[in-house]
């Protein structure tokens, strides 16, 4: 089993290409290709305002392949990407098919597009129908993800799209293509309130898990911690990932772990959750 992670929490004090560096270093074998810069939601204005950041400027692509040449220089490639949120507006379509063009430049075969939180499955079935046709032309396989709302009365998260098995198997049939697949967030399955507990979705997918964002929580807020620090019984999880005969990468998305740690002792927040997905990766090959 092969482990990865998101490069975003690091490359916020240390720049993208130091990070995918320092993961190599770390001994993970892949990086996740975080792209949440390319575009940032002006909440305000409902708009996607034009970004100083390279993946949102004209050489963008320039970028991806710095960044792949940087990981292959370092014994390590780009496993899968995330592309930028929300997806609540037709402004955001250039910039998924943007992340789309970059994950195939980079080498990634998988690029996570959330759904929109509040659509029905066939509802957000459109807008994946409408990428498809430019995935499938670089290569990309498409995964949508696990979401959550928040319900400020129960004080704990709400339902969303693809928070329970049911609504997660009903978007990957209303699009019913071998692009589309899923990607499970552990964390977000393990939410009080919403979903329905990682261990049931994971055999509710089955051959459609094809990606993993991995971390913990106390099992009611969205912590993004690191594997094994929290409430999480990562055993039952590694158990049915090993039932269904999951293929794909261990990938952490444990991002808020690495903001304690400052650039000139980032490498040690890494090794750490190198470390953790290690640990993972071999509860796996055991069993």
């Amino acid at each position: 089993m092969k482990i990865s992670t998101e490069i975003h929490s690091a490359a916020k004090t240390i720049g993208e290409e130091k990070a995918v560096e320092l993961v190599a270093k770390a001994g993970f074998d892949a990086w996740d290709f975080s792209m949440f810069d390319m575009c940032r939601y002006d909440w305000d204005n409902k708009t996607y305002p034009p970004s100083a950041h390279p993946l949102g400027g004209d050489n963008y692509l320039a970028f991806a392949r710095r960044l792949k040449q940087i990981g292959l220089d370092n014994g390590i490639v780009c496993n899968q990407s995330h592309a930028p949120f929300p997806s609540l507006y037709p402004d955001i379509k250039l910039y998924l098919q943007r992340a789309i063009e970059c994950t195939a430049e980079a080498g990634g075969n998988i690029c996570i597009i959330h759904p929109n939180n509040n659509k029905t499955p066939e509802e957000n079935a459109e807008m994946y129908f409408d990428l498809l046709p430019f995935a499938k032309q670089h290569g990309v396989k498409i995964a949508t993800e696990n979401m959550w709302n928040w319900d400020d009365e129960k004080d704990e998260s709400s339902f969303a799209a693809c928070a329970t098995s049911e609504s997660f198997v009903k978007h990957i049939d209303a699009v019913n293509d071998e692009f589309f697949v899923a990607c499970l967030d552990i964390g977000h399955a393990e939410m009080r309130g919403s979903g329905n507990g990682a261990v049931n979705m994971i055999k509710a997918l089955g051959n459609s898990l094809q990606a993993l964002h991995i971390h913990d929580n106390d099992r009611w807020h969205d912590e993004h911690q690191i594997p094994f620090s929290g409430q999480i019984d990562f055993e039952a999880v590694v158990k049915a990932l090993k039932e269904i005969n999951y293929s794909g990468w261990f990938t952490l998305e444990a991002d808020r772990y690495l903001n304690a740690y400052s650039a000139e002792n980032m490498f040690d927040g890494i090794k750490n959750l190198a470390a953790s997905a290690r640990r993972l990766a071999d509860m796996f090959e055991v069993l």
